[in-house]
């Protein structure tokens, strides 16, 4: 499943590069000062048969103070059955390094923005996650708590009169504090590292 979803992220990736000069509106990033947004990686839910269906959900609130700075608020919800550290590659997904069941995450996210150059950004999140274990039957067998920060760098794209915008971005995900995982889960994923490298498919609109 995260291959396809890379895939698509990757597709966008290169399709906002390449309309970069032509699409770039020179417009004031503060006459519309708020936006909602969510992810491209919400398409993952929509993939045919998939055995680990995401059920992706993010929804983006921001607000510029400045033309170059943002602040926001995040809400995620998703579902992972793999440990999250599992960079790119033939171990990415790979069913029998899943867990023995699967994490439900509810991650409240702030975060701050800030543009650079035209529409170069890098941007800091911090997400809360609260995380609910569930075995091989469904069977909630704990909660935890993730504290995971993302940092990206990326640019926006802006369309029709400033009225929408995409965000290709590359960024690393670190979570410094991770607690009460369960020791079937945590047996699984003590071996891989606590980041991952991801791409950020933001979009929204502003108002």
């Amino acid at each position: 499943m995260q291959k396809k979803i890379f895939f698509i992220g990757l597709v966008l990736l290169l399709t906002g590069t390449f309309q970069l000069k032509a699409q770039y509106a020179k417009t004031d990033s503060t006459s519309r000062r708020w936006f909602v947004g969510s992810s491209f990686y919400m398409l993952g839910n929509f993939i045919p048969d998939d055995p680990n269906r995401p059920e992706y959900v993010q929804l983006n609130v921001g607000y510029r103070i400045t033309p170059k700075d943002v602040v926001s608020f995040r809400f995620k919800r998703s579902i992972y059955s793999w440990p999250i550290g599992i960079p790119f590659g033939p171990s990415f997904d790979a069913p029998d390094l899943n867990y023995p069941g699967h994490a439900r995450i509810l991650a409240p996210t702030v975060g701050y923005q800030r543009f650079w150059w035209k529409g170069a950004y890098t941007s800091v999140y911090a997400l809360n996650a609260f995380e609910k274990y569930m075995d091989e039957n469904k069977k909630k067998i704990g909660n935890g708590y993730t504290l995971y920060l993302d940092f990206y760098v990326g640019y926006q794209f802006k369309f029709f009169k400033n009225r929408f915008f995409f965000e290709p971005a590359i960024g690393c995900s670190y979570w410094p504090v991770r607690t009460k995982v369960p020791a079937s889960f945590k047996s699984i994923e003590q071996k891989w590292p606590n980041y991952f490298i991801q791409p950020g498919l933001d979009f929204g609109f502003n108002f």
